[in-house]
């Protein structure tokens, strides 16, 4: 009688290289995530003010003057690009104003943000790509270990080896029992 032959140590192929670039993706999505938000915050700032300064908000309250304070940082870059349109005075004689440089502020920040969504669907592309990659990977070599093995025992047993049966094709099911 054939005694069974002990377990062998299954080994997954360990790549560096895979992990390190799968890092660096990872990284990077969450870096464009962070980025994403800042750019949603910038674009509710630049609502808010528009709205206010359309409505004539009293620039001493202490919510508008705020308000203000960030729109002044987030309207850095586009400063004097074009000049307000005074639409008249509010009761308390304050400016309404329809500001011109902050739509245009809105619109630049709205395309990064754009670009900034095709950006991080890309990474996630890259990241899922590194994965199937991996799996396929593994797939493979979990095949040929089963394969080694087989012919292990057909040898040990004293039969002719057997022709190995195609490897599965990636995103293809392998053989039963696979």
């Amino acid at each position: 009688m054939q005694q069974p032959m002990p377990p062998t140590e299954i080994e997954e192929p360990h790549d560096t290289g895979r992990e390190t670039k799968r890092l660096i993706v990872f990284g990077a999505r969450v870096l464009s995530y962070l980025v994403y938000f800042y750019l949603l915050v910038v674009e509710v700032i630049l609502t808010g003010g528009f709205f206010l300064k359309l409505f004539g908000a009293n620039p001493t309250s202490g919510f508008v003057e705020w308000w203000y304070r960030n729109l002044d940082r987030v309207m850095q870059p586009f400063d004097g690009i074009f000049d307000p349109i005074e639409i008249g005075q509010t009761q308390s004689d304050v400016a309404a104003e329809f500001e011109t440089s902050v739509l245009f502020a809105m619109i630049v920040y709205g395309i990064l943000a754009l670009v900034l969504h095709a950006v991080i669907s890309w990474l996630t592309d890259r990241i899922h790509r590194i994965d199937r990659d991996a799996e396929a990977e593994r797939q493979r070599a979990a095949y040929e270990r089963a394969q080694a093995e087989l012919a292990a025992r057909r040898a040990a047993a004293g039969l002719a080896p057997s022709p190995p049966p195609a490897p599965p094709q990636p995103g293809q099911p392998g053989p039963p029992g696979y």
